[in-house]
């Protein structure tokens, strides 16, 4: 039975996302764009359970990684932040703070 990544350690999480890279490397290399994707999204939860959420602060904005969009959070829930991408302020939705950085 397969651990959940928040009752992994520090190494097992390092190792399951080495093994998600791999993965994600011939899968990209076979052309198979869905199995990409759900390896990619697999590896940001991973990396967010090796983050602390309290370093996160509700009512600031942070870029999202690789979409150079800007993303207000609202709340915090674990690893998620919870808010807004400011190009669509009436969409909330939840990301792994894995995802977001601080602005520059």
């Amino acid at each position: 039975m397969e651990k959940r990544y928040s009752e992994m350690t520090t190494s097992e999480l390092q190792r399951e996302i080495g093994l998600l890279t791999e993965k994600a490397r011939k899968a990209e290399q076979m052309g198979i764009v869905n199995e990409l994707a759900v390896h990619e999204r697999k590896i940001a939860m991973a990396k967010a359970y090796l983050l602390d959420p309290a370093d996160f602060k509700p009512g600031h904005v942070y870029e999202i990684e690789d979409a150079g969009e800007d993303f207000y959070i609202r709340y915090l829930n674990g690893v998620f932040a919870w808010g807004y991408r400011l190009k669509s302020p009436e969409h909330e939705e939840a990301l792994p703070i894995s995802l977001l950085k601080e602005k520059d």
